[in-house]
C-alpha cells in the first residue's frame, strides 16, 4: 500500500514551501494575512499539492485562531515541527 505521509516526508524537498512570518502583527492581523497567505498558495498550486509554513512565534493562542479561522475552514492539513513549535506547516495532503 502506497503511504502517502513517508512519500511527502521523503519528497518535501521537491516542492517550493513559502512561509509568512506573523511576528509583530495583532493576532486580527496575523489571522488575515495567515488566510490570504494559504489561499493564495493553494491557487497558485492549481489543483496541485501544496504546503507552506506559517511562523507565528511561541503564541498558542494565536495557533489555535489560525488552526480554527484558516486551516479548518478551508478543509486544509496542518501539522508541528517537533523541532520548532512556533510554526505550521500547511498542506493540502492528510498527514
Amino acid at each position: 500500500m502506497f503511504d502517502i505521509s513517508l512519500w511527502y516526508f521523503r519528497n518535501s524537498n521537491i516542492l517550493e514551501m513559502r512561509e509568512i512570518d506573523l511576528h509583530g502583527l495583532t493576532h486580527n492581523e496575523a489571522v488575515s494575512k495567515a488566510e490570504d497567505f494559504v489561499l493564495k498558495e493553494s491557487a497558485e498550486a492549481k489543483g496541485g499539492a501544496f504546503s507552506c509554513k506559517i511562523i507565528t512565534g511561541n503564541s498558542p493562542k494565536l495557533q489555535i485562531r489560525i488552526i480554527r479561522e484558516v486551516i479548518d475552514k478551508h478543509n486544509f492539513d496542518y501539522h508541528s515541527t517537533p523541532y520548532n513549535n512556533g510554526q505550521l506547516i500547511v498542506t493540502d495532503v492528510l498527514i
